[in-house]
């Protein structure tokens, strides 16, 4: 590997976002889990593959009105090499999008999907699913993962990855051309060298793939985008955000997002990262998915959705992101996301906290304005 990309691992080394902060350090998850307002998923039961963290919702309605949340997480053995909340991934459903059940799957302690293992495969040592839809009969992921040893930064360069499945709980990976993933890292000096993080693809009303994605260069986040005319041979079409100004919610710039097409219109919900890594949601629309811009949202800080105060002491106090928004017949929105609470004196790093999942709602369908569902 390059010079430059090796010093940029390292560099990069403690604030990279994997969901919603830096980069972790060993520990364990704080016990109790801090609750208050919006939470819906916590850590799992001592034994399961999510029994330290919770992270990364991907959550569907279906047709027979079942919920189902894909969503990563790892318990307290998996590699602390890998110093990310990202391990395995599993799912969970509900028959209301408020009390969610854990699905075992067939995998490790309950996972439905895990590292290769295989050092010849992009994601050898650890994986999270960031995106999930179903076309037609077929459930489609689309995750990411890394090698243990590829980079001085164990699990780093990220990239991309496809998986299929008939029922939601046994997948097959789909093998791309990048050591199996299906879009490869940027070249030395091009902004997405570090990592293609956090996929999401969405076929545009032509017909056409869009793959919004993150990275992280210059000490800011920056949300990417790639197209494809049958969704598997990508074309990378450059950076969708830049970095907030000065003393803004997203000065740090745009890591994990949403996008979805609501009110005729291309709507965006990213990660806005503050220079201390604290965090909210923003927003951004579009009328092509392709050019976008930012929109104020309800929040005093411009944010559309704002961490709950400092010092508080509640489950997302400190971070959020991932979020995942699912639009109901009424009208109204919800808005599934990762919260992370603030770190004791003395600690640092994502592995000192805990990672849950919460739900926001807009009654009236304002993507600019959330409450906490039961706030």
């Amino acid at each position: 590997m390059p010079d430059r990309r090796s010093f940029l691992l390292q560099s990069s080394a403690l604030a990279v976002a994997a969901g919603s902060g830096a980069l972790a350090h060993a520990g364990t998850a704080a016990e109790p889990a801090p609750g208050g307002p919006g939470r819906v998923l916590g850590p799992g039961p001592v034994g399961s593959w999510d029994s330290e963290r919770v992270s990364s919702p991907c959550v569907l309605r279906g047709d027979d009105g079942l919920w189902r949340m894909w969503y990563y997480g790892r318990d307290p053995s998996f590699t602390r090499a890998i110093n990310m909340p990202t391990g395995r991934s599993g799912l969970a459903t509900s028959t209301d999008g408020i009390q969610w059940q854990r699905v075992a799957g067939p995998l490790t302690m309950g996972a439905v999907l895990e590292p290769s293992g295989r050092p010849d495969r992009f994601d050898e040592a650890h994986v999270g699913v960031s995106f999930v839809e179903r076309r037609g009969s077929t459930w489609w992921m689309w995750y990411f993962g890394g090698r243990l040893a590829e980079s001085p930064l164990a699990g780093f360069p990220m990239r991309p990855g496809l998986a299929l499945s008939g029922d939601g709980l046994h997948w097959m990976r789909v093998q791309g051309p990048y050591d199996g993933a299906m879009l490869d890292v940027g070249k030395p000096g091009e902004p997405d060298e570090f990592m293609v993080g956090w996929p999401q693809v969405v076929q545009a009303p032509d017909g056409s793939f869009r793959m919004y994605y993150h990275t992280r260069a210059k000490n800011a986040f920056l949300p990417m985008l790639a197209t494809s005319d049958d969704g598997f041979r990508w074309q990378k079409r450059g950076v969708l955000l830049q970095p907030g100004e000065r003393g803004s919610f997203d000065e740090a710039g745009a890591a994990t997002r949403t996008v979805f097409r609501h009110g005729g219109r291309w709507l965006m919900l990213y990660e806005g990262v503050a220079p201390d890594l604290y965090r909210g949601i923003g927003l951004a629309e579009s009328t092509d998915g392709i050019r976008w811009r930012k929109l104020r949202g309800s929040e005093p800080n411009g944010s559309a959705f704002a961490h709950a105060p400092r010092g508080s002491g509640l489950w997302d106090a400190r971070g959020l992101g991932c979020p995942s928004v699912v639009a109901l017949p009424d009208g109204s929105l919800r808005m599934y996301y990762i919260g992370s609470n603030e770190l004791k004196p003395g600690t640092e790093g994502e592995l000192a906290a805990v990672h849950q999942i919460g739900l926001a709602i807009s009654r009236d369908g304002d993507p600019a304005r959330w409450r906490r569902w039961d706030a």
